[in-house]
Formats: structure tokens, sequence, C-alpha cells
């Protein structure tokens, strides 16, 4: 009997390993050694965009703001070309943010607080195809992030959601007038209240004092990981699966980075995959990581690390839940640490409670 379950075991660990070359030899390449920044965009159309970059300029964590006409039909459109609903282009706000400050996640639903999402071509008093919502990426590693925000926001409505999410097809800068309006002209025309720039300037408190994550030393590295830890993250090892510290973690909180505690998943993204590792759907903000092709052991899979620390945390595969946007970050418990949801204010990450949803996990 102990024999076949041995058996059983190492044939059901095969077919996981199968599943991985499987996934990741069906991925494009082209990302290899991709290298995020701390300055990522987004294009965010919300309705008449005085009254959007004037929101979202309050938010900490946005680095710089220019309103202009994005995905339209035609070249070099001005205000009145735009206005007439004949040129196919959205108003539309192009944000810089750093993403150690503000994670995307975050970003997007301060965003949807600023539109009616069910409205289709109006926001306000304000009608036509240009006023219409819209996510636009440049990234495409940001769409399963988006899309797995806009599953969210579903789940509060019960109308179908009229936010276009589609690549940035093209971008043309509004004209100088435009650019930061408000603070221009501050009694002008807005079809956002007052109050929502308030709650935007409170949302991701400026007050608080930013963590720093820096690389460590190799000595410090020693000195503060396990064994375990250390081979994981900096030599590339992978854990036992079942028999690690987070696989059967499903309570509401944070994992950061053990070696820097940069936040990187949220319990809310957390899932059951079967395999016996900690599988999330997405990271706080993708431009956290670094993703390159990792050729070892005979496979072709897609390797993920910690931007800071440059920390080994797991491979990422294309089998996940197609709600959340279809992928699986497989990540070793040892190269993360968890943080519980009533000890994230004491431990500093207090910003990222908000970020939290009930769980719901998925089998898969």
């Amino acid at each position: 009997m102990k024999t076949n379950r041995l058996f059983i075991k190492v044939l059901f660990l095969t077919l996981c390993l199968s599943t991985f070359c499987f996934s990741c030899t069906s991925r494009n390449k082209t990302n290899n050694n991709k290298t995020m920044n701390n300055n990522a965009e987004i294009y965010l159309a919300g309705g008449c965009f005085w009254g959007t970059e004037h929101y979202l300029k309050q938010i900490n964590g946005v680095l710089k703001t220019e309103v202009g006409y994005a995905n339209g039909n035609t070249k070099n459109p001005t205000y009145r070309d735009v206005c007439t609903d004949a040129t196919g282009f959205a108003e539309a706000v192009r944000v810089k943010y750093n993403p150690e400050v503000l994670p995307l996640s975050l970003l997007l639903q301060l965003y949807f607080e600023s539109i009616d999402p069910t409205s289709v071509n109006q926001q306000g008093n304000d009608r036509g195809s240009q006023y219409r919502t819209g996510v636009y990426y440049t990234n495409k590693e940001d769409l399963p992030l988006i899309r797995a925000e806009l599953t969210k926001l579903e789940g509060q409505y019960s109308d179908y959601l009229a936010v276009e999410v589609l690549p940035l097809r093209n971008f043309y800068t509004a004209e100088e007038y435009h650019q930061n309006y408000l603070d221009k002209n501050p009694t002008g025309y807005c079809h956002l209240p007052k109050a929502l720039f308030e709650h935007a300037r409170k949302a991701n408190d400026s007050t608080a004092k930013p963590m720093q994550f820096k690389r460590a030393t190799t000595e410090e590295l020693k000195s503060k990981l396990t064994a375990l830890q250390y081979e994981v993250t900096q030599h590339e090892a992978t854990e036992r699966p079942f028999e690690n510290e987070y696989n059967k973690e499903f309570r509401p909180g944070i994992y950061v980075d053990i070696t820097t505690g940069e936040p990187l998943f949220l319990s809310s993204d957390k899932f059951e995959s079967g395999c016996g590792w900690p599988a999330f759907s997405k990271p706080i903000d993708n431009h956290l990581l670094n993703i390159s092709t990792d050729t070892s052991h005979g496979m072709v899979r897609n390797e993920v690390k910690s931007k800071k620390g440059n920390a080994h945390l797991g491979h990422v595969f294309e089998d996940g839940p197609t709600e959340t946007g279809g992928l699986r970050y497989c990540i070793n418990s040892a190269s993360l640490r968890f943080i519980p949801k009533e000890e994230m204010e004491k431990e500093g990450y207090g910003a990222y409670i908000k970020l939290i949803t009930p769980p719901k996990p998925h089998q898969h």
C-alpha cells in the first residue's frame, strides 16, 4: 500500500510538471528579460477630461497627467473635430504613475469610483461617443490585471458594464488650454462633484512615511533567511509541493517579498490550483516584477522575480482562471512572507487593506 501511494504521488507530480511544460512552451517568448520600472502609464477615459484629469492628479503616486484624444479614426484631431462625435476619439487622460506608491489595482479602483461604468457614451450631462469610458493600455502585461479589476466591479452592478478595454492605438495631446483646465479655471465646468477630489487626495494617504524597499547584501540575506528561503530566492530552487507554508493559506492578507518586504500579491487573488504551491491570478502590480525566459530542466518557462529584491519567486503560466485573466503565478512559499489583514496596519501595509476583497476560491 505504501508503494502504491508513493507511485500515485510521483505520477501526480509528473502530470503537474508536464502541465507546466506544455503551458509555458506555447507562450510567446518576446518578453525576455523584461524589466519593469517606477514610471508606468495607463490611459483612462471618464467623460469630460477636465474633471477626470483633475480627479486623477489628486491621487498620491500619480506623477504626471496629460489630456488628449485616444483611439480614434483620424489624424491630429482638434477639439472641434472630436466634438462632432464623428472621429471615434475618446476624451482621455494619460496617467504616469509610480507603481511602488500607487499599484495599478488601486489606481483602477479609484478611477472606477469617478465614473458611472454602466452608462453608454454619457458621463454626467455630457453625451456623445467622445465621453465614453475606457481603459487603454500600452503594456499587454497590464491586461490580466485590468480584467480582474473589472470582474470585481461587475459584481457590484446588475447591468452590463460599458467600460471599453483596448490596447492604445493612438493618442493625440489636446490643445494647451485643456491641460490642467480646472487649475487654471477653478470655477470652470466639471461633471464631477468637488467632494470626489478630496476623496482622491485621501484615498492613498500621502501623510504616512513611505516604506523603503532595497535589495539586501548576501551577508544580510544569509543571516535573515532560512537555508530553504535562501536557496529558493537566490539560487532558483523549488520547494516541495504541498509541504510548504502557504499552499493552504487563504486568510485575508498580503504577501510580500521575503527578502525586501515589498508587497507582491494579495489574498484576494489567491486560488487553489491543485499543484501544491501558492497560486495567484495576478500581482498587486505587474510593474513590481521582472519576467524572463527560463530554459532550465529541459523546459521553457517564464520565471518571475521581484523587481527590487531580484529574488526568484516562481513562474507564471497561462492556465489560470479565465474569469480573472487566465494567468497563474505559481510562487514558492519560501520566497514570500504572509501578513494577515489584521496585522497589516501595524506592519506598515495599511494602504493596501482597501485592495483586499472577500476571497472567492477558484478550483482549477
